[in-house]
């Protein structure tokens, strides 16, 4: 393993973090006429977390299968996630406040 493997993940999660709170915040705002949102986001953020976590599982799933160290399996699972919440994060970040 990796001695540094373990900042990655820290750096990743907090990555993911990050941008998961972006998006909600945006949402919320989207939700009170604050960001502009389309019509359908209410929905989309609901139906978009089981195949994430589908994605997510299957990839570490996969790294297990292929006999990949714990670290490595942690990280494939998160790149499935970091993946979702960065393409929520730069989409709704494109639209905007809803006052422009």
């Amino acid at each position: 393993m990796d001695p540094l493997q373990a900042i990655r993940i820290g750096f990743d999660a907090a990555k993911i973090g990050f941008e998961a709170q972006s998006v909600i915040a945006m949402r919320l705002a989207g939700i009170a006429g604050l960001w502009n949102v389309p019509e359908n986001e209410n929905v989309r953020m609901v139906q978009e977390k089981p195949m994430a976590v589908l994605e997510a599982g299957h990839a570490a799933f996969t790294a297990l299968m292929k006999g990949h160290t714990p670290d490595r399996v942690v990280s494939e699972s998160m790149a499935r996630i970091g993946h979702h919440t960065q393409a929520n994060m730069a989409r709704l970040s494109k639209r905007g406040p809803s006052w422009f």
